[in-house]
């Protein structure tokens, strides 16, 4: 009975213990770091500025309202001074008022509003791209931070192994004691090791707890101690497709139809421009110069405007178009040069690494073999202690560079598939 309450009671705590844990896997947190990341704000505030410029260039298309006037002394005026029998035509005032008011309405501008609402709208696009480039670098944070945490877990794991030998060992030279055929000397320098051992666990785990903390920060999410991180599985990446798709690259092409619409630009605004206007007014004189008196009046018509002197200055500021997009194909040039460099030295790191990992479990098996054979030594006798705990310190060390040596090369699959923008 007593055994099946204290069974249901494991039972039970083990489901809150589970409950309790939080399983958390590379992709996750890349996720919420991105979405989480201060710089995501700054993408809403682009969108905002594109949004009000586009607004403002599509009321050019409204009609244009203005209200001038003026009010003017001068020393003289035009008289007529030929005499005209019954008729008395009076010379204008020199103190002259007009108060004038203005509509006009766009009919055609050469294009020049519709090329620079395009050109608000790419810029909005590189500056977005140009936004997620730097949200990309979190990622290389956060996988080092992951990588960090999963490599102390290997370390804690493996100090635990090394623990259940020098366990081992201590009941050996614990019984040897007791029956008189070994020293207690022995029996405390495995106890030594054993809380040396203790001391490395509590440290990996309160640099885990640390690191844990800072991964939290990024995530905007608070990480209990006993969160477990899920090892990444990557393909065997030098066998896919190599194909980049890193994020600059699209930053690059977004770049190049900007300057593109640049050169739309430079042809629209030396094109002729017309509108339709009136004109009302309130002056003296008005229309009519022969009548000194205030009065009203009004003008109604067709503008043409057309300034040639954007001809002297079009074919330099289109070679200046040109110039700069050549140095955006440098820099993608550049860019893809140095990238592919990278892909190549990640694929000869990978190679080592799984070189290393292969010849690392062969050590192992021969440093477990020799430890198996020591034990059973110590058991009777033939070997000191010290001669045992060289053999678990050797296999101690083997385990450690193959831990060592699996997460770096777990690094180098993740760089590697960081680096093609995956």
């Amino acid at each position: 009975m007593k055994r099946g309450i204290i069974f249901i009671a494991c039972l039970i705590a083990g489901a809150a213990m589970a409950q309790d844990s939080t399983v958390l896997t590379l992709d996750q947190a890349n996720d919420l770091a991105q979405k989480n990341y201060p710089l995501i704000k700054q993408k809403d505030l682009v969108r905002q500025t594109a949004d009000l410029n586009i607004s403002n260039l599509s009321k050019g298309y409204l009609p244009q309202v203005s209200i001038n006037g003026q009010a003017t002394y001068q020393s003289d005026v035009t008289k007529v001074n030929i005499a005209v029998p019954g008729i008395n035509i009076e010379a204008p005032a020199k103190d002259q008022y007009k108060v004038l008011a203005e509509a006009s309405q766009l009919i055609y501008d050469g294009g020049v509003i519709k090329q620079q609402k395009v050109y608000q709208q790419l810029n909005e696009d590189v500056q977005q791209q140009q936004l997620e480039v730097e949200l990309y670098k979190v990622k290389e944070r956060i996988n080092q931070l992951y990588l960090g945490i999963l490599f102390l877990d290997e370390q804690v794991k493996q100090t635990e192994l090394m623990k259940a030998d020098l366990n081992t060992g201590i009941k050996t030279v614990q019984a040897q004691v007791s029956n008189g055929v070994a020293f207690k000397s022995n029996l405390n320098t495995l106890k030594a090791e054993l809380l040396k051992a203790d001391q490395n666990t509590i440290q990996l785990l309160t640099s885990r707890k640390g690191m844990l903390e800072t991964l939290g920060l990024f995530l905007n999410k608070s990480l209990p101690e006993n969160t477990k991180l899920e090892t990444p599985s990557t393909a065997d990446v030098l066998t896919i497709d190599q194909q980049i798709q890193r994020r600059e690259l699209k930053t690059f092409s977004l770049q190049q139809d900007l300057i593109r619409s640049q050169n739309k630009m430079i042809t629209a605004k030396n094109l002729p421009k017309t509108s339709v206007f009136i004109q009302g007014g309130y002056g003296r004189p008005a229309l009519n110069l022969l009548e000194n008196k205030f009065d009203f009046y009004y003008i109604g018509g067709l503008r043409l405007n057309w300034s040639l002197g954007g001809f002297y200055t079009s074919k330099k500021e289109k070679q200046l178009v040109e110039v700069n997009k050549r140095i955006v194909d440098v820099q993608k040039d550049v860019f893809m040069l140095n990238t592919n460099a990278s892909l190549k030295t990640q694929q000869s790191e990978i190679e080592k690494l799984q070189k290393l990992v292969a010849t690392d479990d062969q050590i192992i098996e021969l440093r477990k073999s020799v430890k198996e054979a020591a034990q059973a030594q110590l058991n009777n006798g033939v070997i000191t202690v010290n001669d045992f705990l060289q053999q678990v310190n050797a296999e101690d060390q083997a385990r450690q560079s193959l831990i060592m040596h699996k997460v770096q090369l777990l690094q180098a699959q993740i760089n590697y598939e960081t680096i093609l923008g995956k």
